[in-house]
């Protein structure tokens, strides 16, 4: 019998998987890997990763299986999806057109939220 496996359990190994997922640096690395790519083309495409932090990640998706580095006929290393990490690609994809196409209404609302938050902060300093 196969355990029961629940993100929502701490012992459970897949909160691990979620979290790296879930990680910034993981999303944009599976959605820019639609197609095989050298590590300095994965460095040029995502703003603001640094080398380390880059090299990090890739190995960590390498060890949980979601990709792996290849060696092309030119003799470059490249890296890939497996299957495993092909799974990922579309609904990273989705949640990047969801965070682009939803980028002003969350301006707009985190605006009037620290509008309202500094009322507050203001209105109960002047009391008392």
């Amino acid at each position: 019998m196969s355990p029961e496996w629940t993100v929502f359990s701490s012992q459970c190994p897949s909160r691990e998987s979620l979290a790296r997922i879930a990680n910034k640096w993981t999303a944009m690395i599976v959605i820019l890997l639609s197609e095989p790519q050298r590590f300095s083309e994965l460095h040029r495409g995502i703003d603001g990763i640094t080398k380390k932090v880059l090299a990090d990640t890739l190995r960590a998706l390498e060890r949980d299986g979601m990709l792996r580095r290849v060696q092309s006929a030119d003799g470059h290393h490249r890296y890939e999806l497996t299957p495993l990490g092909q799974t990922l690609h579309d609904p990273l994809h989705a949640l990047q057109v969801w965070a682009e196409c939803h980028v002003d209404e969350v301006l707009q609302a985190q605006e009037q939220y620290d509008t309202v938050a500094d009322d507050e902060t203001l209105s109960s300093s002047s009391v008392g």
